[in-house]
């Protein structure tokens, strides 16, 4: 675990962006071709539907600049751009130059692969550049996980789609947002969860369900510890959308009511780096973030990375500033 020492220069999120694919899947498209049926899969993941369909770049693209006119910034106000992802596009170059070139800015970027906690790794990273000088970090986390799905597999096939989340941090006056945090991976289960380059994802369900609770729980609990806070004072957790059983789990381990969890993968699926910012905006969109809030982000992800961080929320919550353009939408 890790507490933000003091004297650090501190960011807070000043803008948030989203992106889903105009292609619905629901649970009855699924079961035309796998043996299950709507009721079976909602009762086992909480997902009624997903959306699949796009580029890692071209979804990275829309949350990105959704998030940097949220802000009320240019393009060439961006110093960093970090996009979190599984899924490139292409092998190389990463994926975030070309998303970098796309949006027009003039920086550094860089890819970050932890999975499905990659938005949160990102999110330490971003504080991280700032506490050395950079002044405003756009943060994307982009997965397409659809291309790596075997649909024949009822496993992976009714969890997994596609989704981009992004947030612009900028430096503030005084320690900032980021009170917490805390980043941990195992490698030695690492066939508990994985694709081989060109292939499909693989997955052993029980294995990941059994570590996954605990790791996010002991996760949250060391950032919890390094921010000094208790579950009492967290006024949202925004999880990782693997599972609603993962979840509810974690929050009651936790002691954490599920009441004050971010929830929307029943219709935007398990979207990996994706999944977590698309439930922070969500909150935010709907005013479930108020100014002073603890607000806790965690999830978990294959090579087994977990990661979490406790934040203050500072920033204005407004209404959107630009037009709700997101594909699908979340509502």
């Amino acid at each position: 675990m890790a507490r933000v020492p003091a004297g650090v220069r501190g960011a807070a999120i000043t803008g948030w962006g989203t992106a889903v694919p105009d292609q619905v899947v629901t649970n009855h498209d699924l079961e035309r071709t796998l043996d299950t049926n709507h009721d079976w899969i909602v009762e086992r993941t909480g997902i009624s539907e997903r959306r699949i369909g796009g580029t890692t770049a071209g979804l990275s693209v829309e949350s990105g600049r959704q998030a940097i006119e949220r802000a009320g910034l240019q393009s060439g106000d961006i110093d960093a751009l970090v996009l979190a992802t599984t899924t490139p596009d292409r092998a190389v170059p990463g994926t975030s130059s070309t998303v970098q070139h796309l949006l027009g800015l003039s920086c550094g970027a860089y890819d970050l692969n932890a999975a499905c906690s990659g938005w949160v790794y990102g999110l330490v990273n971003a504080h991280g550049l700032i506490a050395l000088g950079a002044e405003k970090v756009l943060v994307i986390g982009t997965d397409t996980l659809a291309r790596i799905t075997d649909w024949d597999d009822r496993n992976t096939a009714i969890l997994f789609a596609d989704g981009s989340g992004a947030a612009v941090l900028e430096a503030v006056d005084g320690p900032g947002q980021l009170l917490g945090w805390h980043l941990s991976a195992d490698g030695s289960a690492e066939e508990a969860l994985y694709a081989e380059v060109g292939g499909k994802l693989q997955m052993e369900g029980r294995e990941v369900f059994r570590r996954a609770v605990r790791i996010m729980v002991d996760s949250a609990t060391a950032s919890m510890a390094a921010a000094g806070v208790s579950a009492d004072e967290i006024a949202l957790v925004v999880p990782h959308q693997a599972n609603i059983r993962i979840i509810s789990a974690s929050c009651e381990r936790l002691g954490i009511s599920l009441d004050r969890a971010s929830i929307v993968l029943d219709h935007t699926g398990n979207t990996s780096a994706a999944s977590i910012p698309l439930a922070l905006a969500d909150a935010l969109d709907r005013g479930r973030i108020c100014e002073g809030d603890i607000v806790l982000f965690v999830g978990f992800g294959a090579g087994m990375t977990a990661a979490s961080a406790v934040v203050r929320w500072s920033a204005p919550v407004a209404p959107p500033t630009v037009a709700d353009h997101r594909q699908g939408g979340l509502t």
